[in-house]
């Protein structure tokens, strides 16, 4: 990563910075409902504008897809053009885009809207955490305002999934996009006031954007293919040219960032250890957590008759355990035990979780066969995320530690794009198999949703038994006091 701007440091007014904290919260808060909020929407979205089950899940990965492949960019952009520019360029981006989802009438314009509402994200995430870096340059300070910052990313999906079911319910869909104006509109008045304009930094001046297109461009054409792979065929020339096709572009990626002077993504950061094995498992995690939103939500109001409020009171308790864990469990686990147990631990009980779901019958009832596998869910989540963050960065060099965050952080949304193309896919598939027998429809639905959760949960174990095995602790484990102090690092 390239060094701060000094006159941005300057123009911090310390007696102003947690203020500017609040406000650059909740401009990340509104980016991370949206990750959250559409999922208990989704069956009302389906049945007004004609979505297909498995083209459904562009509704989501149109937004996660555009999201990781611009989120290091977008950091890069902020070095170059100034913090506060590019945070008030990608909130205007992200309001606008959420005000064409709201008002969107036909399934391309949703789907497009959600890619440039991904794309607006991505420049908010990662530009406020380099605000955040340049407000508090203490390292107590700065621990404090990652820990709000963590706790606001946690607990968003909360209150995403529960505002999702409330305004669906009460209103309609289109109202969880529209939500956003009033708050974009807010964010965009105190961001003037309160961030600090900050300086450009030429050091940045050359920017990857031939990396990030091709990247982004690669596991577009994948998912796509795997979306649509039950409807053309396996086998097909179509399904077989987009996969080739994606595999080309990434391997052109690969190509571009070992030859770029200021590369979207090092790849002499992956000799680490600690980042790349932290990268497979946000990966892997993620393809299993983004699809058990999707499907879990499906459950529920197509096989089980819940309304969207219902839905969202049922995400309530996943939500908020891994809201309290970010608040202080975690990092208290991860003095007390190091990285890999709860590492290890906490993706075992997401798997478990899932595999709860996969046993979910027909006609199930909440206290025996959802609220289990949201408990147990929450608590994995809530143990092995900021470890799994952690991992990523404890082996790199301060310079480069928001680097190796982004990294991961990517990670997490094209794994996540990924996963959900290829479990809805597996889903419909079975569906579609179950239903040419002459199943019913609930009981093929549920047989397609039960293949699909015994999928995640074998990512999820995968992703565990990495953990354990191949995760180091880092040197400075050894020391109480010293992993106290990587901790708030």
């Amino acid at each position: 990563m390239t060094d701060r701007p000094a006159e941005s440091r300057a123009a911090a007014p310390r007696n102003g910075r947690w203020l500017a904290l609040s406000v650059l919260c909740l401009g990340v808060l509104m980016i991370v409902l949206d990750t959250t909020v559409v999922n208990v929407a989704l069956p009302s979205i389906k049945a007004d504008l004609g979505f297909t089950e498995s083209t459904l899940a562009w509704v989501v990965n149109g937004y996660m897809l555009t999201f990781g492949g611009f989120l290091l960019l977008g950091g890069r952009l902020g070095d170059l053009f100034g913090h506060r520019r590019l945070f008030l360029i990608g909130l205007a981006l992200f309001t606008l885009a959420s005000l064409a989802c709201g008002l969107s009438g036909s399934r391309g314009v949703l789907v497009a809207a959600r890619a440039v509402q991904g794309l607006g994200g991505a420049v908010v995430s990662a530009v406020a955490l380099s605000l955040i870096m340049d407000l508090f340059t203490e390292p107590a300070d700065r621990a404090k305002a990652m820990g709000v910052y963590g706790f606001v990313a946690a607990g968003g999906g909360s209150v995403g999934v529960l505002m999702g079911g409330l305004l669906t319910g009460a209103l309609s869909w289109h109202w969880i996009f529209l939500v956003n104006l009033p708050i974009g509109i807010a964010v965009f008045a105190l961001s003037l006031a309160l961030l600090p304009a900050g300086g450009r930094n030429e050091a940045a001046r050359h920017l990857d954007v031939a990396g990030a297109v091709t990247v982004t461009a690669a596991l577009m054409l994948a998912v796509y293919a795997i979306v649509n792979g039950n409807e053309v065929g396996w086998t097909s020339a179509r399904t077989l040219g987009l996969l080739g096709s994606a595999v080309v572009l990434l391997a052109v990626f690969l190509v571009i960032e070992t030859r770029v002077a200021s590369p979207l993504m090092p790849l002499g950061l992956f000799r680490l250890r600690s980042v790349a094995v932290a990268n497979v498992i946000g990966t892997l995690w993620a393809a299993a957590m983004f699809a058990w939103f999707f499907l879990s939500a499906l459950y529920m109001q197509q096989v089980l008759g819940y309304g969207p409020m219902e839905v969202g009171l049922a995400f309530l308790p996943a939500n908020l355990i891994m809201a309290a864990f970010s608040l202080g469990l975690s990092a208290k686990l991860v003095m007390r035990f190091g990285i890999r147990l709860p590492i290890a631990v906490g993706l075992l009980l997401l798997a478990a979780g899932l595999a709860l779901f996969a046993w979910a019958p027909v006609d199930g009832r909440f206290t025996l066969h959802v609220l289990p596998g949201m408990l147990l869910l929450g608590l994995g989540a809530g143990m092995a995320l900021n470890p799994v963050l952690l991992a990523a960065m404890s082996e790199v060099a301060p310079t480069e530690s928001g680097l190796a965050s982004g990294m991961v952080n990517t990670a997490f949304m094209m794994g996540g794009g990924l996963g959900l193309a290829i479990l809805a896919s597996l889903a419909a598939s079975r569906t579609a198999g179950l239903l040419a027998e002459g199943a019913a429809q609930p009981v093929a639905l549920v047989g397609g949703y039960q293949a699909a959760f015994l999928a995640g949960a074998c990512f999820a174990a995968l992703a565990a038994l990495l953990g354990a095995t191949l995760l180091r602790p880092p040197p400075a484990a050894a020391e109480p006091s010293g992993e106290a102090e990587s901790v708030t690092s």
